[in-house]
């Protein structure tokens, strides 16, 4: 059986949904990486989850984790190393607000046979899982609105999807923009899933998200940017990299469903302003980049892409030699030649 595992970051005590993903790991024969921070409890322990003190994250050995901020998202990075240091070929990553359902720890499908949509731009995936008002953070604020090829029309094909979003029922992945004007709690449709193929753009997160191992280089984090962006702009760059090797980004079914942490959603909205004035700016970059397909150019094309984004003044110089301490760390694990 392909080794699955799973992998959150977190700064809290064990609670009600980490008990959950625990269980639910265990029961599922998954292990279970929690990366921990500075305001970590000392003395965290669950039963079915190894926890990633910050020593023990530098007890690992990885150039990342000496060099990453602390107190940064980004740090979620070294949970994807330890997994694949110990056998991972599949990684399944969430956030502590998830609560997940019994289907989230069943066994996902890479090449499954699916509506597929390319070459259609910008597109709300969200459109093809609720007729209600609802859009990705992330998106572009004048795409929200867009009208998407109607789902009947698509093809259905078999699609190489090494990278797989799911979605997040009750209080969807949406902006703050949405949040301070909008209704929730919202939730999706269950019996649709959506492909995404090349020059097709719609930003996915890192709390409900799949990788097989061909893209474990494309889980990079980065750390020198808009927090609110670290998630979304990875996503922008792992999925322009993602053409040059066929592979579709597949939307499927909400399999967790989430309980929101508390935010400042004004802090929140100041965090995303970079995302929604340049992340139309960000895709026509990476699209005009000249980029080589096959999974051994997966890292030399990582940088390229972030080189076009320290060039854009979007994300900082400092980026860079963090990533090269990640493709380092990959290629010391055979994930990747370096």
């Amino acid at each position: 059986m392909t080794q699955t595992a799973l992998v959150v970051t977190s700064i809290n005590g064990p609670n009600r949904i980490l008990r959950a993903l625990a269980d639910g790991a265990q029961a599922a024969g998954i292990p279970f990486f929690l990366v921990g921070d500075t305001k970590s409890p000392k003395n965290f322990a669950l039963d079915g989850c190894e926890f990633l003190s910050i020593d023990a994250q530098l007890a690992t050995g990885f150039r990342f984790a000496e060099l990453c901020p602390t107190r940064h998202y980004a740090r979620k990075n070294v949970g994807y190393l330890q997994a694949i240091a110990q056998g991972a070929q599949v990684l399944i990553e969430t956030d502590d607000d998830n609560e997940p359902r019994p289907e989230f720890f069943a066994a996902r499908e890479r090449r499954p046979r699916v509506a597929r949509l390319s070459s259609a731009g910008w597109v709300n995936a969200y459109r093809y899982f609720t007729n209600v008002l609802l859009w990705p953070r992330g998106l572009p604020l004048d795409a929200v609105y867009a009208e998407a090829p109607p789902f009947e029309t698509l093809p259905v094909e078999t699609a190489d999807c090494p990278v797989q979003q799911g979605l997040a029922d009750e209080n969807p992945d949406v902006d703050a923009i949405y949040r301070l004007l909008l209704p929730l709690p919202q939730s999706f449709r269950p019996d649709r899933r959506v492909a995404l193929g090349r020059s097709t753009w719609c930003p996915f997160n890192s709390q409900n998200t799949t990788w097989w191992a061909d893209a474990f280089p494309l889980l990079y984090l980065p750390a020198h940017c808009s927090f609110r962006m670290t998630d979304i702009w990875r996503s922008l760059v792992a999925q322009r990299i993602a053409w040059e090797n066929s592979w579709s980004v597949l939307f499927h079914e909400a399999t967790v469903w989430q309980e929101r942490n508390d935010h400042n959603l004004m802090r929140d909205f100041a965090d995303e302003v970079p995302g929604y004035l340049n992340n139309r700016r960000i895709a026509d970059t990476l699209a005009a980049l000249s980029l080589r397909a096959g999974v051994e150019a997966l890292g030399d094309n990582l940088l390229v892409c972030y080189e076009a984004l320290v060039r854009l003044e979007l994300v900082g110089r400092d980026e860079l030699p963090l990533l090269d301490a990640w493709l380092h760390d990959l290629g010391q694990l055979g994930a990747t030649p370096r």
